[in-house]
């Protein structure tokens, strides 16, 4: 993955009256940004000088800050600190994530690795026993992975394996506390590069 890439994220909310929580009165309020970046799902909230030039779903580039028109600071954040519109939305950008960089989730299957002589990356996604791991093992033993579908129909009792990445990023972003990150962050096992 390009640097590029790496510094994108997705519009989720845009604020053009600032947030509900700010005491202050309407026109001292900076207009707020929410967005999910595309290449390591972490959380942004931009604040502007004026009024933004972006809205939902636009892809922008989060790196440098000066890359966005008006853009005053950028934070990384955590799910609860997104707007409720924020919260609608992310759902549907995450599977877009997912869907525009299959391959790169479908290697994950084919790659993963023991996270510790007890524990397997692949037993840290949802619903992912050591029997199920285990015949994803066995079938990446006959070559890689080419697709979800693949996936699918080359283990036994794996139903849609792209819903699975789905559910453990969201769990990612709304769990305060996890041990290991393998999606979510500039630490993740599995980020793309």
């Amino acid at each position: 993955m390009s640097e590029e890439e790496h510094a994108q994220a997705i519009v989720l909310d845009v604020l053009a009256h600032g947030r509900a929580d700010d005491d202050r009165p309407g026109y001292q309020r900076e207009p707020v940004c929410y967005a999910v970046g595309t290449a390591d799902f972490q959380l942004y909230e931009l604040i502007f000088e004026g009024p933004p030039g972006v809205s939902i779903g636009d892809t922008i580039d989060i790196e440098p800050l000066k890359a966005i028109d008006g853009a005053i600071s950028r934070d990384l954040i955590d799910y609860d600190d997104l707007s409720s519109g924020a919260k609608s939305e992310i759902d549907y950008v995450i599977e877009e994530i997912v869907d525009a960089h299959e391959t790169h989730f479908v290697d994950f299957f084919t790659n993963a690795q023991p996270v510790s002589l007890r524990l397997h990356q692949l037993n840290l996604l949802p619903g992912i026993g050591d029997k199920l791991r285990d015949g994803i093992l066995d079938a990446r033993k006959r070559g890689p992975f080419n697709s979800f579908e693949d996936l699918e129909a080359r283990v036994n009792g794996l139903h849609d394996p792209r819903s699975v990445i789905l559910e453990r990023v969201m769990e990612e972003l709304t769990e305060s506390e996890m041990k290991y990150y393998l999606f979510v962050g500039e630490d993740a096992l599995w980020i793309r590069r």
